[in-house]
């Protein structure tokens, strides 16, 4: 099962390395990532594999959405299956 985690914000030290650190401590494994600044605004895209994941999905939601909080930042967490449904014709 995989997840498509989206970071949004001011350019900060530390972002990308926040992000993943929090997503390692639950089992959650990075399969890839783009990431950009805007003139200072950070936007970031990570597509990732939660098969591992030792915390419910509803709690990863939540906790990377109040990582994000605490560093000024919006993260978003979607499942899949739901990106996939959204984006399907």
């Amino acid at each position: 099962m995989n997840a498509v985690i989206t970071v949004l914000g001011k350019d900060t030290v530390g972002i990308l390395a926040k992000v993943s650190t929090e997503c390692a401590e639950v089992g959650v494994n990075i399969l890839e990532v783009t990431q950009s600044v805007l003139q200072g605004m950070f936007a970031m895209i990570m597509f990732v594999d939660i098969t591992g994941c030792t915390v419910p999905f509803s709690r990863l939601v939540d906790s990377l959405t109040e990582k994000g909080e605490e560093m000024g930042c919006r993260i978003h967490v979607m499942h899949e299956d739901i990106f996939n449904a959204m984006h399907k014709i």
